[in-house]
């Protein structure tokens, strides 16, 4: 799966059809990526821009979702990202290029920028949960089929179809799967009502990065519209936020009571997304939920 001369040339005239100017690409360098994806840096008569590639045939529209995503976020003008340049399949490898998106220091108000940024994605808005095309998170597939109310939305769109995965996988158990099926019923009783809102979809720490304005660049995302405490939860998984970032939220645009109650709830989704990817404590962490919401 790598960009080999072959490749390489193919992606040229793919590119130079798409931007209607003769792209050479002279270089590409190999960098860190993901475990979906190999990653390089393309030295091109335009600059230098970020290539992607997978498996075309195992996830033959990844990076046309992936694009559809930055460029909705690009849309609302609230966050920097990286541009979606183009995107196709060469050899049986999906490809994705974009800008590349050097690193920046961090400013003094850094965190209460991105709160501010987040609260303006936030308030763009439609009249329903959900969005206009499936997408990914992860290597998973995810249903935005829409509804109006979010509890419907979230059991039937996001836990259930990932509870059911992970026990015919044989992840979770019968009686935890019976305890998700519980806890689906009492949403509507759980969750404050909140308008639907533009979220990023998949804000962990390892998706977003300081940029050369000294502002957060996001990237990664699973697009939809949803409940803004979803994005707020997945910043809390697996840390690396600063606690001025929250403050700033709640200032800017503030939450419903017992929120941070809530997190748990919210967090399911991205546990089931990982108990299914990778096993292990993620069903210890989906069980203790549970257990503090029987």
């Amino acid at each position: 799966m790598k960009a080999d001369a072959l490749f390489l040339n193919e992606l040229s005239i793919q590119l130079s059809a798409k931007l209607a100017v003769k792209i050479q690409i002279n270089h590409a360098e190999r960098i860190n990526g993901g475990d979906i994806n190999e990653t390089y840096r393309l030295d091109t008569n335009e600059g230098n821009w970020f290539l992607k590639i997978n498996d075309g045939r195992r996830y033959p529209d990844m990076f046309a979702k992936e694009y559809s995503g930055l460029d909705t976020l690009r849309k609302t003008n609230t966050f920097t990202l990286p541009e979606p340049l183009c995107y196709g399949n060469i050899h049986s490898r999906g490809f994705l290029v974009t800008s590349f998106m050097k690193k920046g220091g961090v400013t003094h108000d850094f965190w209460e920028q991105f709160a501010g940024s987040l609260c303006k994605l936030h308030r763009n808005t439609q009249s329903y949960f959900g969005f206009p095309e499936s997408n990914y998170i992860g290597t998973l597939k995810q249903f935005n089929t829409p509804y109006t109310t979010w509890p419907v939305f979230y059991a039937f769109n996001r836990l259930m179809p990932l509870v059911k995965q992970a026990y015919d996988r044989c992840v979770l158990e019968k009686a935890t799967v019976k305890q998700l099926e519980k806890l689906c019923k009492r949403l509507p009783a759980i969750f404050p009502e909140e308008p639907p809102a533009l979220l990023h979809g998949d804000l962990w720490s390892g998706n977003f990065m300081v940029g050369p304005d000294g502002k957060a660049c996001i990237y990664d995302p699973a697009v939809y519209y949803g409940h803004r405490e979803m994005d707020l939860a997945m910043t809390r998984l697996f840390g690396g936020f600063d606690t001025r970032f929250y403050y700033a939220y709640e200032h800017i645009y503030p939450l419903a009571n017992g929120w941070q109650q809530r997190i748990g709830i919210c967090q399911l989704y991205p546990m089931l997304v990982h108990a299914l990817l990778f096993g292990g404590n993620y069903v210890d962490s989906i069980k203790g939920v549970l257990k503090e919401w029987e």
